[in-house]
């Protein structure tokens, strides 16, 4: 017994030399060595401790189905990033095939034998993606791609012997269509050169001649072109008529003369239609559903048409006949959010990942043929029961011109007595909306710090019509933050949340709108975080990455005219940074091809200036967010002592 008293002493003097520490209390956390920290207070190890069970949720995603075993690839985490796994029955052992620094993405079984899969991946966060083979006989990977350009993983000929994919290798700006044989990386080729970066490929006809495929010019206009897939030559489906029409997707129609698509024609939101080749005629196929339609899958035999409507936030599943054109009664699912449907080759059941407020994100499977519900994956909570974890509430309030907005509350649990203070937490796009969802690690701010945490849907968000949608284009671009100002006063009217204690995050475009809180309402604030965030739309616009440059001159406005460029730097909020008179965190990726790094950088140096706490994270090896585990840890564990401090402490810097 004294000698394994001696060897533990031994191992404490030599641990808490290497700390530095006089104690395991006083013990910090060193930042990875690919993490540049200014202004963050060393973090304690008994932090880490303290809230480590809530970084280690894991979820899955489907990725595609083999065509002729059920079995399935998926992309869950066991280690620092996520990576593709094989799943060969429910509930079966998730065995890893890849195992790459950076998460690949996208991986599709060639679709009809299923020896290899095609995958793309980036370095970095850099968003410029590759894409490579892996044979599964061998585990060899095979680039297929030039290796520097940005490329999209494309989609898959009727026969599975070829792959129509984007990529800008030709002019660093415009998506162009390749073409290649991934079993032949030689035969890769110029299929047709386009102009800008917002084309992408659909989907092959049955017999192969031909491709479907969408031109995006913004969240509010898109077109729908026919490809030769030998010649390359284009023909427009979709013509410009009065009113700017968005097409969100399409497929062909199992014979061929027709496609299912998606679209706002005549209507404020996405609906499904039958779109006749010879007549040039709509048949409505959703008219009594008044939510967007925002994906959709058919079956091989096309006989079977799965789609996702979004209904007030929640992802509601529906399957077509179309033969009958009626929907086919489904059993009831869970709550939550459906995406990535997905149709098991030759058969009638239909694959998708399902996530709710309560339910990390897990692959499930619906059989038409039994009416069977089937679980794939069961990802692990880092032992926390979630069964009791908060749900949302939506919530509405009057803005400034009367207009209602609306957005979802999670309030914390009932042991947190009096009045809680308020994270509010904006989403990007800003063509996006915040989904009741499952909010991971943001649960350890319900649960442990009683913090009600509110995620606005401002005007421009996605999901409530396309009038809604443009509410915030060009020079409208301030009344979106307007917007929060109303919902600042509604908070003052709430029993239950204390307005003296607010806090205002959000990432990318939500980054802009918490900068842009920070100089507005800097006195109803107690802080703000700036995640990727734009702090000023000039040098954004001149900077983001060539390919992506004209599609957001169309949401934010052109810089280049001296009346927009006027505008866009008066509301920038590194012009009005001197208004900023609370605590800021910012948080960025060196390699983000979005919002570049230069945006975090000058905002920083600009509020350092007003006296106030700046704390500032910035990943070498990190993008438009972080991916990384480790980094993104560090990032929440920072998170936590900012909020500690600033939102909960009684410090309230004026």
């Amino acid at each position: 017994m004294r000698r394994w008293r001696t060897l533990l002493a031994i191992f404490l003097a030599v641990f808490l030399g290497v700390m530095g520490m006089g104690s395991l209390q006083a013990a910090t956390l060193s930042p990875g060595e690919n993490l540049v920290v200014e202004g963050i207070p060393p973090i304690p190890l008994s932090l880490v401790e303290q809230v480590n069970r809530y970084t280690e949720f894991r979820g899955a995603r489907l990725s595609s189905w083999h065509p002729t075993r059920r079995e399935m690839l998926i992309s869950t985490r066991f280690a620092n990033t996520a990576q593709v796994h094989q799943v060969k029955f429910p509930l079966g052992a998730r065995k890893q095939l890849t195992f790459f620094p950076d998460a690949p993405s996208g991986a599709s079984y060639q679709p009809t034998a299923g020896e290899y899969f095609v995958f793309s991946k980036d370095v970095g966060g850099s968003e410029f993606d590759q894409n490579y083979r892996y044979d599964l006989a061998t585990g060899e990977v095979t680039l297929l791609t030039d290796g520097k350009s940005k490329n999209s993983g494309g989609v898959w000929s009727t026969a599975g012997d070829r792959i129509i994919y984007t990529s800008t290798r030709r002019t660093g700006k415009d998506n162009d269509f390749y073409i290649i044989d991934p079993t032949n990386p030689a035969s890769n080729r110029l299929l047709t050169q386009l102009e800008g970066g917002g084309w992408y490929p659909l989907d092959w006809s049955p017999d192969d001649r031909q491709l479907l495929g969408i031109e995006f010019i913004s969240a509010n206009e898109s077109y729908l072109w026919l490809f030769n897939t030998e010649t390359g030559e284009k023909s427009l489906l979709t013509p410009k008529g009065k009113e700017s029409v968005s097409y969100r997707g399409a497929v062909f129609s199992e014979d061929g003369k027709g496609m299912f698509v998606v679209s706002d024609r005549e209507s404020e939101f996405q609906h499904l239609d039958y779109f006749d080749f010879t007549s040039k005629t709509y048949t409505h196929l959703t008219h009594q559903i008044n939510w967007d339609v925002e994906e959709l899958d058919l079956s091989r035999d096309g006989k079977l048409l799965a789609f996702v409507t979004n209904e007030d936030g929640i992802g509601v599943l529906h399957i077509l006949n179309t033969a009958t054109r009626q929907e086919i009664p489904l059993p009831k699912l869970p709550l939550g959010q459906i995406f990535g449907i997905n149709w098991r080759p030759n058969s009638q059941e239909l694959g998708f990942t399902l996530v709710s407020a309560i339910s990390t994100a897990d692959v499930y499977s619906l059989d038409l043929a039994t009416n069977r519900l089937e679980r794939w994956t069961e990802s692990e909570t880092g032992g926390i029961n979630t069964a009791n974890f908060s749900q949302p509430e939506l919530v509405r309030w009057k803005s400034f011109d009367g207009r209602t907005i609306s957005g979802f509350l999670y309030r914390p649990p009932a042991r947190f007595a009096g009045k809680r203070p308020v994270m509010i937490d904006i989403h990007g796009g800003p063509e996006s909306q915040f989904r009741p969802s499952f909010l991971g690690r943001y649960n350890f701010y319900l649960n442990e710090l009683g913090v009600a945490l509110l995620f606005p849907n401002v005007r421009g968000s996605s999901g409530y019509g396309k009038t809604f949608l443009k509410l915030d284009n060009g020079y409208l671009r301030e009344d979106s933050v307007k917007d929060i100002g109303a919902l600042l006063d509604w908070i003052s009217t709430q029993p239950a949340l204390d307005a003296d204690r607010v806090l205002v995050t959000g990432g990318s475009y939500g980054g802009y709108m918490s900068l842009a809180v920070a100089t507005t309402y800097s006195d109803r604030i107690r802080a703000a975080i700036d995640i990727v965030g734009i702090s000023n739309f000039v040098s954004f616009l001149e900077r983001t990455e060539s390919y992506r440059r004209d599609l957001r001159r169309v949401e934010y406005g052109d810089e280049r005219d001296p009346k927009m460029r006027e505008f866009l730097l008066k509301i920038s909020p590194l012009n009005n940074a001197e208004k900023i008179k609370k605590p800021l965190f910012v948080v960025h990726g060196k390699n983000d091809p979005r919002v570049p790094l230069n945006e975090a950088e000058q905002i920083v140096a600009t509020v350092r200036k007003n006296h106030i706490p700046v704390w500032y994270l910035m990943a070498k090896d990190e993008g438009h967010g972080f991916a990384k585990k480790a980094n993104a840890d560090f990032q929440f564990y920072a998170t936590v002592m900012f909020v500690k401090e600033f939102l909960l402490g009684d410090t309230n810097p004026v």
